[in-house]
């Protein structure tokens, strides 16, 4: 009989155990409903899903929340503007010429409220960092035709501090599937994650650590239908990953900072979008200049992500300042 108690305790263990990890391994997707839609917020259960989601996978998705007609628009002006971009000498190639950093045009009329001021992103990426959320980058990430993968990085390729600080927005301008080569993801590896886990100076993952991690919870790569958008810890180890299409498939990010996390960045738009770029929740830095060389920018590690000076860094920071992921904030 005791043998048996002790079989069934063992099992039960086993079982939470499996049950957690499955948990780890999946991604939250919630689909807001009519009235939301139409007042353009989510309702205080879902916004507590959304939270859950962020604080233990570091990823949720938002179904149904931009407009497709703006998607396609877009989607026909960068897929033209990617032949310039391939035929550079510097292409922007991100690790390897199976992935390129391509930033969208930011002058009209390819500019869209719903897509860089989506009302629904900045509610849950607002109620994780707090009021006061800044915007400085406005970029995307192209996987062409490949048989290439990237390596598991993190964007946060530095010593950063442990609280949510940055979280990205990306926007599919298509459905974006395992065959045409959705972002692997590595669900919950914000909670743990920093610079001694990464190996060279582009944030890979060292292959110990992910070892480790398959042990415990492996990667996935999510279906993200044409119109829904991804809110994603900028700490979270991920990987662009094969496409195996016969197209190219765009993805659009932005970075939503937390009031108190100095970057210098500033994203760069053609004057008379002036007006475009102002939110009373989400402040855009942005310099406006008569022509804006948008195909001439870097790969994606060239960007600078970390604070403007390290020595005012998270530690300086008073604790009144700092917004840490709590259900508080839907109050």
């Amino acid at each position: 009989m005791i043998r048996l108690l002790k079989s069934c305790a063992q099992l039960r263990y086993c079982t939470r155990a499996l049950q957690e990890n499955l948990k780890m391994s999946a991604v939250s997707y919630i689909q807001p409903t009519k009235q939301e839609l139409k007042q353009q917020k989510l309702s205080e259960a879902n916004l507590k899903k959304a939270l859950d989601a962020m604080e233990e996978d570091g990823i949720v998705v938002l179904n149904n929340v931009v407009d497709l007609e703006h998607l396609h628009l877009l989607n026909q002006k960068m897929l033209e503007d990617l032949k310039y971009l391939q035929s550079r000498k510097d292409a922007p190639e991100n690790y390897n010429n199976s992935n390129y950093q391509q930033d969208p045009p930011p002058f009209h009329p390819y500019l869209f409220r719903d897509i860089i001021f989506n009302e629904f992103a900045i509610q849950v990426t607002e109620a994780v960092l707090g009021k006061g959320v800044k915007l400085n980058f406005y970029s995307g990430n192209t996987a062409v035709p490949s048989t290439l993968r990237q390596p598991v990085h993190s964007d946060s390729n530095f010593q950063h501090p442990n609280e949510p600080f940055g979280l990205v927005v990306n926007i599919p301008l298509i459905t974006m599937t395992p065959e045409n080569g959705s972002t692997e993801i590595w669900p919950g590896t914000h909670t743990f994650t920093n610079l001694h886990l990464q190996e060279g100076k582009l944030g890979v993952i060292r292959r110990d650590e992910l070892e480790r991690r398959l042990e415990i919870s492996p990667p996935l790569q999510p279906v993200i239908s044409a119109g829904s958008l991804v809110v994603r810890d900028l700490r979270l180890w991920h990987a662009g990953m094969p496409n195996k299409s016969q197209k190219p498939r765009v993805m659009l990010a932005m970075i939503h900072w937390a009031p108190w996390y100095k970057n210098k960045m500033v994203i760069e738009a053609t004057k008379g979008t002036e007006e475009f770029f102002q939110h009373p929740k989400l402040k855009a830095m942005v310099e406006f200049k008569d022509k804006v060389l948008y195909l001439d920018h870097p790969f994606g590690n060239a960007y600078n992500f970390q604070q403007e000076d390290e020595l005012e860094f998270f530690w300086n920071t008073s604790i009144e300042s700092k917004v840490f992921y709590s259900h508080s904030t839907m109050h």
